[in-house]
């Protein structure tokens, strides 16, 4: 081989390189994906497609929307459904090093029940409003979006006019965890950002968010049995012999281990935040 065509494959070469370090470097800068199929990312939310941010709002009229939303005059709005959760045994334990000196090793068995498949939205709030069975909140303006800044016995209010009740922190984490204990809703791998609303505030999937995803726009984050937003987007209220909890973490969570399906945080029971919702339990219905 001529010393001419060796300085042209490794001239060759070398551009190669170059490309490949700059096509790198940029995929990296990039936000991470974090929209489902029929969403778009714009700022830190995902609205649905033909939809425009305002402020902190999607709004207009979304030409498409994630698997199982509905495409409304008002945006993407995830329809109430209830999920039937199989008894089993709760196992709950240090089961990482995260968990370590944080969670204490327990077991309980419990009955079937049925739970909210999403996040209550702002639009069944508003019809408990209307319906002279819950009080006014300041509202986001989108009827897809979890309900927020709502006490303890404001949302155990609305899941008894709606027929149920608040769920148990244990029926929380086992529709969570499953028999298997997973270590996420979804498994026990993979707190992405396409999965899950968190990281929105200052990383790292997202920066400025002010408030939650749309119930129900990370299909690919639901659990086996068909819950949403288990993990992210709002911290749910759960009763608990202590007392009040919230659980699976929020938009505003920067760590993964928000996301664990044994995270449990202790909370005021008159707390109103804008990272905080709540999801309702029902008696099971018939399998």
């Amino acid at each position: 081989m001529s010393l001419r065509v060796r300085a042209a494959l490794g001239v060759g070469a070398t551009l190669a390189l170059v490309v490949f370090v700059v096509s790198l470097a940029r995929s990296r800068a990039e936000p991470p994906a974090r929209c489902a199929a029929g969403m778009i990312a714009l700022g830190p939310r995902c609205c649905g497609e033909g939809q425009q941010l305002l402020g902190s709002r999607c709004a207009g009229s979304p030409s498409r929307c994630a698997a199982g939303m509905d495409v409304t005059s008002a945006g993407c709005v995830a329809p109430p459904r209830v999920v039937r959760i199989e008894g089993g045994l709760l196992r709950v334990g240090p089961g990482d090093w995260e968990a370590q000196g944080v969670v204490g090793p327990y077991q309980v068995e419990l009955a079937s029940f049925g739970l909210d498949a999403y996040e209550v939205s702002e639009a069944r709030w508003a019809g408990c409003v209307v319906a002279g069975g819950c009080p006014l909140l300041a509202l986001s303006g989108e009827p897809g979006r979890p309900v927020t800044g709502v006490t303890l016995a404001a949302a155990a209010g609305f899941c008894r006019w709606a027929g149920g009740a608040l769920p148990t922190s244990e029926q929380l984490a086992f529709a969570a965890a499953g028999p298997s204990g997973r270590r996420y809703p979804w498994g026990d791998t993979g707190a992405v950002c396409r999965r899950a609303a968190w990281g929105l505030v200052a990383g790292p999937c997202g920066w400025g968010a002010t408030g939650p995803e749309l119930s129900g726009s990370h299909p690919a984050g639901a659990s086996a049995e068909g819950v949403f937003d288990l993990a992210g987007n709002v911290a749910e209220w759960a009763t608990a012999p202590a007392g009040a909890e919230v659980r699976g973490g929020s938009f505003a969570d920067g760590a993964a281990s928000a996301l664990r399906t044994w995270q449990r945080r202790p909370l005021p029971p008159d707390t109103r935040a804008p990272e905080v919702g709540f999801r309702c339990a029902h008696p099971a219905a018939p399998p």
